[in-house]
């Protein structure tokens, strides 16, 4: 009698022989590395991974303290900057307020000098006294202005020079030579050897029978004042 055909499942395994299911399990199983155990390779890339990220941290906190070191430094420097541009301001209209006190205050008692002279002569007769003060005044002024670079220059008997000089008319003289200031009516001033104020005086022309050409119109004067050139 034929015996019926078994299919692998229900054959028996004969002694010694592996099951069909854990040979195709074992042939699909990684060759050659036990189970359980993580790769060399893995490990090493987790460790370098999580050392860079914390190295990535550590640097990030470091660049964060120095912006914030340098947004204060910033705002220190902004203040002081502000509260130097303020001082500044208000030294410079102090300046010009009261850069002139000094100078005032040494004026000051050549006026009371001044005015002493002025309270005496009201009961003397006798000019030659009061003269004598007001020039000593005068001088004490003109001290005064020295301090300060303020000195006069000379212009009486020099030829008329239209960068120091202002000619206020002309004189027909036969004792000065042409265009030379005969007559001081202002002293002129220096301020540190710069003009501050030209001198205002009569300049000599030829007498009218000494002139070989026509006589100047009435009223000139030489060179102009708005010729005059301040250096």
């Amino acid at each position: 009698m034929d015996e019926p055909v078994r299919s692998d499942e229900e054959r028996p395994v004969p002694p010694g022989e592996e099951p069909a299911e854990a040979r195709v399990v074992g042939s699909l199983a990684p060759q050659g590395e036990p189970e359980g155990e993580a790769q060399p390779e893995e490990e090493a890339l987790g460790v370098a991974g999580g050392s860079t990220v914390a190295a990535l941290q550590e640097a990030v906190a470091r660049k964060e303290a120095e912006a914030k070191e340098l947004h204060d430094r910033l705002l220190r420097l902004h203040a002081e900057f502000d509260n130097y541009r303020k001082r500044v301001a208000r030294e410079k209209a102090e300046l010009a307020e009261f850069g002139h006190a000094r100078l005032v205050r040494e004026l000051l008692p050549a006026i009371d000098n001044l005015e002493r002279a002025l309270e005496h002569a009201r009961g003397v007769t006798e000019v030659a006294p009061l003269a004598e003060g007001v020039a000593i005044t005068l001088n004490q002024i003109l001290s005064v202005l020295k301090k300060f670079g303020v000195e006069p220059t000379a212009s009486e008997g020099e030829p008329f020079d239209p960068t120091r000089h202002e000619a206020v008319g002309q004189v027909e003289t036969a004792d000065h030579a042409p265009d030379t200031v005969v007559h001081e009516a202002e002293r002129g001033y220096l301020l540190n050897n710069r003009l501050l104020r030209p001198a205002r005086g009569l300049v000599a022309r030829p007498p009218a029978s000494a002139q070989t050409e026509p006589a100047a119109p009435a009223g000139a004067m030489g060179p102009e004042p708005t010729d005059l050139v301040e250096p």
